[in-house]
């Protein structure tokens, strides 16, 4: 145990797998854990580095076996893949862990407090809820639809939708028009709760300095200030603007090779949930723009008169990102430099 410098721990629900490796990478032990032991295991152990896949629970262990005084690495598992050896087994997937986080060009997955990752709770069951909303909306729609009742999408026509249902001269079946009301019921009470989770994120939002000041950027909305406090980790991880958009998937995919340059697609390998905000701002302030012919020197009026929208809006969230960046760097509130002018 004194020879270990770096452990691989692969996640599990119950059976926990361990990889002890010393300083030039031999086995010093390969151990297996139950859930209960973990933690006794790693007060035992003399400090060392840990190192773990980031996964749905590998931030709780990350808090816990970092309060024992052990230096804890999370690795995206993207990257540890192709360390492991042949077959996969838990084992395996450990020592592979322990391959990748000792190369020293690896990156790591910054460990989420226990605050952010209650805000993202709040995040991703409001983002549920709308799925489900939308699902119900579709449904109702889609039986409508095969009885002669053609209506609009999305759920600024539901009001009228409801008053067809309602509308004793359609002569829709009883039948049908009850299991409608049953639709319509339970949207309402996704509606509801969906009102009640944002506005908890407006209270929290108006509660942190840091979301005040990325507030004042246009297209920045409570909801895309506080995923960006509760799903980006601090911002001096990186380097400049660019990495940041980089990290939620906002730049070019690369088929460079031989020294020429050849950009493609977004990438889109990054934070979904605050890149798709981003982008739904930035759609935001390009409507507002158009309503107000933005001038053809500006940097947003040459893109509109060349590009299509959808293209500028991403363009537009990559501009917002490293804006984003430089405030947080700087404790600075925004700047109208870089979203419309050249």
């Amino acid at each position: 145990m004194k020879e270990v410098s770096i452990v691989g721990l692969d996640l599990a629900k119950r059976v926990f797998q361990v990889h002890g490796a010393g300083t030039d990478g031999g086995v010093v032990f390969r151990r297996k854990l139950s859930r209960g032991q973990v933690v006794a295991f790693f007060t035992e152990l003399p400090r060392s580095i840990v190192a773990m896949e980031a996964c749905s629970t590998a931030h709780h262990w990350a808090r816990e076996i970092g309060k024992l005084g052990h230096e804890v690495r999370l690795l995206p598992p993207a990257y540890v893949k192709p360390f492991v050896k042949r077959q996969k087994n838990d084992a395996a997937d450990a020592e592979a862990i322990v391959e990748a986080a000792m190369r020293p060009s690896m990156r790591f997955v910054v460990p989420k407090t226990e605050k952010q990752q209650a805000r993202s709770m709040i995040f991703r069951t409001r983002d549920l809820f709308v799925r489900q909303r939308t699902q119900l909306i579709n449904a109702l729609r889609a039986h409508l639809a095969e009885h002669g009742v053609i209506a609009p999408q999305g759920i600024a026509n539901l009001a009228a939708l409801t008053g067809i249902i309602e509308d004793d001269n359609v002569g829709l079946e009883v039948v049908v028009v009850e299991t409608a009301r049953l639709y319509l019921e339970q949207i309402d009470v996704l509606t509801s709760r969906i009102s009640s989770l944002e506005k908890a994120l407006k209270s929290e939002a108006k509660q942190s300095e840091n979301t005040a000041r990325l507030m004042s950027m246009p297209g920045m909305g409570p909801i895309t200030a506080m995923a960006i406090e509760a799903f980006a980790p601090t911002m001096t991880m990186f380097r400049k603007g660019r990495d940041f958009a980089a990290w939620l998937g906002l730049v070019p995919r690369q088929h460079s090779s031989g020294g020429k340059q050849v950009l493609g697609r977004t990438s889109k390998m990054g934070q979904r949930d605050i890149r798709r905000l981003l982008i739904i701002g930035a759609m935001t302030v390009i409507r507002w723009a158009c309503r107000k012919a933005p001038s053809e020197n500006s940097w947003l009026g040459r893109m509109l008169m060349r590009k299509p929208r959808m293209l500028v809006a991403i363009a537009l969230a990559n501009k917002m990102a490293r804006s984003v960046w430089a405030m947080m760097t700087k404790n600075e509130t925004y700047k109208d430099s870089g979203l419309a002018v050249a």
